[in-house]
């Protein structure tokens, strides 16, 4: 079953706080470990190679401080946040063009994104210039085969992205600061007329079968046309577009709108569809065969420093948002993870 994340930004220009505001749930296998993970900043001399992932390309000369949440498998993050105030939420994203078998996934590109990028626009480039040297690829969940597009949100302080990708394409929009630009970000949006994108992406829409003519709506041509998307997306898209329904949005309505379940509350009513025929609320509560609301971070990024992410290690609704600063050092047994719910570490509880 095919699931899709919520992710949503709100510029400082419409928030109460002046702020620009950040939110993401990731929905992950309901069984998989997702520990948060502090990387400290860095400096590397010339010549030494870059991560594990980019063995042709040398490492950046200095590196962000990066707080993350990851998969227990994998080296990237689901969504994260970084020392200069940049944070990156990704999805899974279906195409016309068939995923590669390897490459970058989307959560590495994310993490490579915020590590290297001091502000929303230089963690795109970041991103659109891996896809261009190494393409995206491989499966995105552990065990089994599931491969899938990405497109992203990329905020700072003063601006933010909404990017989609397929393959080595892109296109990408910039958010702008009115109330009708509060940008949900699930399987279903469309970027529109007025994006940016890589020099190859009309031919690469006619490569993958999207026909060629202009203007290019991405996802409304490259995207895989299947009459419905499981999850919920148009539902979950509404109902970030609808909030908050007075006033300005602050970080209280970030985390409510993360915990929702179609009924403006905070509490978990048993049932994952919660009345929805068409797949699930935006905090998931699914079977554990599928998948479900593994993490979720709120960040407000603003001029103050340490950055501060609100974080939740499980399925919102259920859990406490724990202020953690970007830079800090985490509790010692915090980024652990194992394989299943029954390797926990020993001596632990």
């Amino acid at each position: 079953m095919d699931t899709s994340c919520d992710t949503l930004v709100a510029l400082g220009t419409e928030t109460r706080s002046g702020r620009t505001l950040f939110a993401k749930n990731s929905d992950r296998p309901a069984t998989e470990c997702q520990p948060l993970q502090a990387v400290p900043a860095g400096r590397h001399p010339a010549g030494r190679a870059g991560p594990l992932h980019l063995p042709r390309d040398p490492q950046a000369p200095e590196t962000l401080a990066v707080l993350g949440s990851r998969p227990w498998w994998i080296w990237g993050f689901e969504h994260g946040v970084n020392a200069a105030g940049v944070a990156i939420g990704n999805e899974a994203l279906h195409t016309r063009e068939t995923p590669a078998g390897t490459g970058l996934l989307g959560m590495d590109l994310l993490r490579l994104g915020l590590e290297r990028g001091r502000t929303a626009d230089e963690a795109k480039r970041v991103i659109t210039d891996l896809l261009a040297r190494h393409g995206q690829g491989g499966s995105a969940q552990h065990g089994g085969r599931r491969f899938y597009h990405n497109s992203f949100i990329i905020a700072d302080p003063s601006a933010a992205w909404v990017l989609e990708t397929s393959g080595r394409h892109w296109a990408a929009r910039r958010v702008r600061g009115r109330a009708g630009d509060l940008q949900p970000r699930d399987d279903r949006r469309r970027l529109g007329r007025r994006v940016a994108g890589h020099r190859g992406l009309c031919g690469g829409a006619r490569l993958v079968g999207a026909g060629a003519g202009a203007p290019l709506r991405f996802p409304g041509r490259v995207r895989e046309p299947r009459a419905a998307v499981p999850g919920g997306g148009a539902l979950r898209r509404a109902a970030a577009a609808s909030w908050p329904r007075s006033g300005r949005p602050d970080v209280p309505d970030m985390l409510r709108h993360l915990r929702d379940h179609y009924d403006g509350g905070t509490v978990h009513r048993p049932g994952r569809k919660d009345g929805d025929p068409e797949g699930w609320s935006v905090c998931m509560h699914p079977e554990p065969a599928t998948g479900a609301t593994a993490a979720a971070m709120v960040a407000e990024l603003g001029p103050e420093t340490p950055v501060i992410a609100w974080c939740a290690q499980t399925t919102p609704c259920t859990s406490v948002f724990l202020p953690v600063a970007v830079g800090a050092a985490l509790p010692e047994r915090s980024p652990a993870g194992r394989a299943s719910l029954t390797d926990a570490p020993r001596g632990g509880s």
